[in-house]
Formats: structure tokens, C-alpha cells, sequence
């Protein structure tokens, strides 16, 4: 019988692929679009919770256009950082679609950033100005980091303001943008507002806790912007999110799903998912005026996008160690 092998990439391995955001961004937006066309197949995600505000969820999903398969197991634990551990971690298990054999077990971390900052951009596409030059950030870590990074590739970003409870974590994230994007202007705010009134998109990625602390308050949301609720509604007041002409999401059961959790309870009724838009069953932005907001939660379709490609470019790179199964 002949040998079965997997191959296993670690945090570092995956990042030394080389693949960019504009491959990710496409790649995503490729499976919303089989999404929206009814052609993926993907169940709200189980999980466990060992601590408050903890989570540990099972993410499988198959993409038939492509032969993506897998699972992707995700853990986030807000304590982590007081430890000098990362809030994210994770595995990404790929099979093979004809046999079931598992092909690849990468690390998730970095594939979980790139893929939620691509599907934010996704979103902006259709529901945001796009000449947004503006971006206020609430949580200035990985993802207020790699959402930059994506809305970069699609929108002119000419000035970022950042807010963080740990003003440590402010400095290093201008920083960050300065040596990346020096052109670009970074603002630390002192307080939230800052980064949320007069922007033409915000991005809060702060930790997902229920009830939400909800420090967005009504009328912060300028007229004419965009949101992106990376970290679900938990920096939003219900009067907040009731202002907002388009609440959309990524995927409506899951949405429902959560809500038998306890989160969603104060917002406004759905609009569209990502692959209504995509595929223009629904209309997104008609107007300059329009709020709307993007509630994505992060699908197991968008790291099945990502991770055949990280796949792909590790063995052209010689890149992994190979297991025997």
C-alpha cells in the first residue's frame, strides 16, 4: 500500500508562502460568490467554552468549485495577552476531496488574519464609498492591523486613527503602519469617538465578550460611512446599530445560531449575506448618504479559500515537514 503523508506548515512556514492580500481578497471573494450560488457546503460552527469570553469552534466546509475540504480548529482567549500568549491559535486540518485523507495541517494564525481582513475588504467593496480615505480603528492588534492592510489594497487610505485600552499596544500599531506605510497619516486617539466620527470606515477588532460593552453610542457613525464588525457587536450600542440603513453579515444561520448564544440581541434586521452581494441578488451601496455595516463572523469557507493556496505555494517553496500518517 503506498505511503500516506501529510504535510505540516508552522506559523512561520505558512507566512514564508508569500501570499499576498490582493490573492487572498480574490480567493474570498471567489467563495462567496460559490456561496451565494449555493454551491459550498459549510454547517454553523460547534464550540466550547472553558472560560468567559473564551471560545474553541470547529469550522469544516467544502468548496466544490475548487476541492477545498477541510476544518479549520480556532481558539480565542482573551486572558491570553496578560500571559504573553496570543488571543488566537489554532489549527487547519486539509483533505483530500476525492479520497477523505488528510493532506496538510497548517498553523491557522496567520491565515486567520489575512482571510478576515480580506473578507472586511470583500464587503467594502460593495456596501462602502470607495473613495474612502479615512479608517478609524478600535483594537489596534493582529486584526486592526491586517483589515488595514486589505481595505489598503481596494481604497485610497490616506489617515488611520486608532484607539486601544492599552496605549502600549496604540504605539506599537502606529509603528507598525509607519514602517510598513510610511505615506500613510496614524492618529492614537484618547478616546473611541475619535475613531469613529468623521471616518468613512471603521473596524472594531477588539475581543468578542457578551454582553457587549457596546462604547459605540448613536450618532458617533457619520453619514455616508462604513463599518466592519470584526469582533461581532461587542463595541456597539443597540442605538448605534439602529441607525445603520444596511446591516449585513457573512451567513445568516450562523447569525441565527449566535443568537441562541446570547449575542445579536439589540440589532437591526438583516439585509443581505456577503454572497447575496457578491453575486448582486441585492444591491449593495445606492447611495452616498447609506450607513451600513458588515457583520462578519468569520466562515469556514474563507480559510478553506486560503489554505489550498498557502498549500500549493509551500510545496513549490520546499517549504514544511512531511508526516507519515
Amino acid at each position: 500500500m503506498k505511503e500516506q503523508r501529510l504535510l505540516y506548515l508552522s506559523k512561520k512556514e505558512v507566512a514564508e508562502t508569500g501570499l499576498t492580500m490582493p490573492e487572498v481578497i480574490e480567493a474570498v471573494e471567489q467563495a462567496f460568490k460559490e456561496k451565494g450560488e449555493g454551491r459550498v457546503e459549510m454547517p454553523p460552527k460547534p464550540g466550547v467554552h472553558s472560560r468567559p469570553n473564551s471560545f474553541i469552534h470547529a469550522m469544516p466546509a467544502y468548496i466544490a468549485a475548487t476541492g477545498a475540504l477541510g476544518l479549520k480548529w480556532v481558539a480565542g482567549y482573551p486572558e491570553n495577552r496578560k500571559r504573553g500568549l496570543p488571543y488566537i491559535s489554532g489549527l487547519l486540518v486539509l483533505n483530500d476531496a476525492e479520497t477523505g485523507l488528510p493532506t496538510a495541517v497548517m498553523d491557522c494564525v496567520w491565515i486567520t488574519a489575512m482571510r478576515t481582513g480580506a473578507a472586511t475588504a470583500v464587503a467594502a467593496r460593495f456596501l462602502a464609498r470607495q473613495d474612502s480615505k479615512t479608517l478609524g480603528v478600535l483594537g489596534a492588534g493582529v486584526q486592526g492591523f491586517s483589515n488595514l492592510e486589505a481595505l489598503k489594497v481596494l481604497f485610497p487610505i490616506e489617515r488611520v486613527v486608532a484607539y486601544d485600552i492599552d496605549t502600549g499596544q496604540q504605539e506599537i500599531y502606529q509603528q507598525r503602519i509607519r514602517q510598513r506605510w510610511p505615506e500613510i497619516e496614524v492618529v492614537r486617539a484618547s478616546r473611541p469617538e475619535q475613531a469613529v466620527e468623521d471616518m468613512d470606515i471603521v473596524v472594531t477588532a477588539g475581543a468578542i465578550v457578551r454582553p457587549p460593552h457596546a462604547t459605540i453610542q448613536a450618532g458617533w457613525l457619520s453619514e455616508g460611512a462604513f463599518a466592519s464588525l470584526v469582533d461581532f457587536d461587542s463595541y456597539w450600542s443597540g442605538e448605534a446599530l439602529g441607525e445603520v440603513d444596511k446591516f449585513s453579515t457573512d451567513d445568516l444561520p450562523q447569525l441565527e445560531h449566535y443568537k441562541t448564544l446570547g449575542y445579536f440581541q439589540n440589532i437591526p434586521p438583516v439585509y443581505a449575506d456577503l454572497g447575496e452581494l457578491v453575486t448582486g441578488r441585492k444591491p449593495g451601496r445606492q447611495t452616498d448618504r447609506e450607513r451600513n455595516i458588515a457583520c462578519n463572523l468569520g466562515l469556514a469557507i474563507d480559510d478553506l479559500a486560503t489554505a489550498p493556496l498557502v498549500y500549493r505555494r509551500a510545496i513549490d517553496r520546499g517549504l514544511g515537514t512531511w508526516l507519515s500518517l
